[in-house]
C-alpha cells in the first residue's frame, strides 16, 4: 500500500514538473522575438493612427477657420482667396489675392495678430479645444519669415567672423524662433533670448 502511495506521489510530482515546464515554455514563447516584432508593428500602427487623427483634427481646424474668415470677408466687403494647409503641429490659413488685404495686416502685423486670435477663438468655440492655428494675410508672415531667416544668417556669419555678441530688435516668440533656427545652422555661434516681453530679443554670441 505504501509502495503504491509512493508511486502515485512520484507520478503527481512528474506531472507537476511537466506542467511547470510547459508553463515556462509558454511564457518564453510570449516573450519571443517574433512576438516582440508583432508588438513593435502594433505600436507603429497605433502611432500612425494617432498621427492620422492629429492631421484630421488640424484639417478640421483649418476648415472651421476658413468658413469663419470667409464670412468675415463678406461682412467687411473684402475680396480674397482662402488657402488651407497643415504645417507640423499647426493648421495654417492664408488669405491672398485681394487689393485691400494689407489693411488686415496693419502696422507691424498688429491687425493680423488680432484677427488670428479671433479666428483661434472661433475654432475653439466650435471644437472645444484650444487652437494654435496660424493665419497669414497677403503673405506678410511668409515674407517676414524669409527676412528674419536671412537676418539671422547674416548676423550669425558676422559674429562668427568678428567675434563678440550682437543683439537684435525685440521680436515675438514666433519671430525669435525663426532667428534661433537660422543661427543654429551657422557654426561657431549660438543665440539666446534676453529681456522681458514686449522687449525680449535675440542675442547672437560667438562660441569659444
Amino acid at each position: 500500500m505504501n509502495e503504491m502511495t509512493t508511486e502515485a506521489a512520484a507520478q503527481d510530482a512528474a506531472q507537476s514538473d511537466a506542467a511547470e515546464t510547459a508553463s515556462a515554455d509558454a511564457v518564453e514563447e510570449v516573450h519571443s522575438p517574433a512576438n516582440e516584432t508583432v508588438a513593435e508593428v502594433e505600436d507603429a500602427a497605433d502611432a500612425a493612427a494617432d498621427e492620422g487623427d492629429e492631421e484630421d483634427r488640424l484639417v478640421e481646424e483649418g476648415e472651421i477657420a476658413g468658413d469663419y474668415l470667409e464670412q468675415l470677408l463678406d461682412v467687411l466687403d473684402f475680396d480674397g482667396d482662402i488657402d488651407l494647409d497643415v504645417d507640423g503641429d499647426r493648421a495654417v490659413v492664408s488669405i491672398d489675392g485681394g487689393d485691400d488685404l494689407t489693411k488686415l495686416v496693419g502696422r507691424k502685423g498688429e491687425v493680423l495678430d488680432a484677427l488670428q486670435e479671433l479666428t483661434r477663438l472661433a475654432v475653439q468655440q466650435a471644437t472645444g479645444d484650444r487652437s494654435r492655428l496660424m493665419l497669414d494675410v497677403a503673405r506678410w508672415r511668409a515674407d517676414r519669415r524669409d527676412r528674419l531667416a536671412r537676418l539671422g544668417t547674416e548676423v550669425a556669419n558676422r559674429v562668427a567672423e568678428k567675434g563678440g555678441r550682437e543683439a537684435l530688435d525685440p521680436m515675438t516668440p514666433f519671430e525669435r524662433k525663426i532667428v534661433h533656427d537660422a543661427v543654429a545652422a551657422v557654426a561657431g555661434v549660438v543665440s539666446e533670448s534676453e529681456g522681458v516681453e514686449p522687449k525680449r530679443h535675440v542675442v547672437v554670441i560667438k562660441t569659444d
